[in-house]
């Protein structure tokens, strides 16, 4: 196999990580849009919880995306 093959493949797995992010940040809205049908006068509170939540979420995607492109790179 040749080494950028390689370095393809394996940028390929590390991007994976990003599928996970985007069921993660669906999981992250549908449970504020849940909160806030059950209980509008809490909107305040969930919608904090919920940005950081969304803050984290979309934190490991940018980490799987960096370490994809530092596969690549080296």
């Amino acid at each position: 196999m040749d080494a950028s093959a390689a370095k393809l493949i394996g940028m390929g797995l590390a991007a994976i990580g990003m599928i996970g992010a985007g069921i993660g940040v669906g999981s992250v809205w549908a449970s504020l849009i849940q909160a806030v049908g059950r209980n509008p006068a809490a909107k305040d509170n969930v919608q904090t919880f919920a940005y950081i939540g969304f803050a984290v979420t979309e934190f490991i995607a940018l980490l799987a995306f960096v370490v994809a492109i530092l596969v690549y790179v080296s």
